[in-house]
């Protein structure tokens, strides 16, 4: 099932593709035939500032989850044979702490549909039944409908073409290695180191398979960006450079937590 030609869903993409298409017309007479990709970027900025307080949500969220990861990891070992102990205890925590299982899935819940909007109008050929006009505007020769996948598919490739995709994956690639270096696990003074001892709390022993699953991600939007049409390759570009910009911004602002393990 197409969920795209829902009705209620494909006018919400209608009434953004105009959107979209009216910002690169007002950007043409200062960018020229790059107005539609500029328009992609400028459009792509705007949605990540909206949701700024999403992202600082869950930062908050983050550092809550690493502070109270110690002693919902006690209360799971003393527990461990007393299921309904052990919820009525995480639930008393949370409480207490005025905070929720959930606080750091609903920022995602609330901005998947935004994004997931915005990402249809750069790979969608069709919107409400017309041609996705952004897809057939170009930047630097290059349309923003061809993937690098598909132009070597079908031999098409140029020259310029690759120079563009080249620049644009490459960044993307770039981004996502210093994602890697700049959240990579770092000792902190004073903290326990990782353990190693299989008893030792799931919080802590997952943490850094979980930093090096992120960094994974980070090179597979790379990966997705070779097969998705260069609108949406650009889209994604602008998207994880705001997000390292961002995380760098709230890591300073809401500073990571080391806490102790527990005895």
């Amino acid at each position: 099932m197409d969920l795209s030609a829902f009705p209620p869903i494909a006018a919400l993409l209608d009434g953004a593709h105009a959107l979209l298409m009216g910002v690169a017309a007002l950007l043409e007479p200062l960018v020229g035939a790059g107005s539609a990709a500029a328009a992609v970027v400028l459009v792509t900025l705007l949605v990540r500032a909206a949701l700024i307080p999403v992202g600082v949500s869950q930062a908050k969220a983050e550092r809550t989850r690493a502070r109270l990861a110690p002693r919902i990891a006690d209360l799971r070992r003393r527990h461990a044979n007393d299921p309904e102990r052990l919820q009525r205890e995480l639930l008393g925590l949370y409480s207490a702490e005025g905070t929720s299982p959930m606080a750091g899935c609903l920022p995602l819940l609330i901005q998947a549909p935004i994004v997931g909007a915005i990402y249809a109008l750069f790979i969608l050929p069709t919107i409400a039944g017309h041609p996705n006009a952004l897809l057939e505007q170009q930047l630097a020769g290059v349309p923003l409908g061809s993937s690098l996948a598909g132009s070597i598919a079908s031999g098409s490739l140029e020259p310029g073409a690759l120079v563009v995709f080249a620049i644009v994956i490459g960044s993307i690639a770039l981004v996502g290695e210093l994602t890697r270096r700049a959240f990579r696990r770092q000792p902190v003074a004073g903290a326990a180191s990782e353990p190693t001892d299989p008893a030792a709390p799931a919080a802590v022993l997952g943490s850094a398979g979980m930093l090096r699953a992120i960094g994974v991600l980070q090179f597979l939007t790379a990966v997705i960006a070779v097969f998705v049409p260069l609108a949406a390759a650009l889209y994604l570009l602008v998207t994880v450079a705001w997000t390292l910009g961002q995380r760098l911004v709230l890591r300073r602002a809401y500073p990571p937590i080391a806490p102790p393990l527990p005895a």
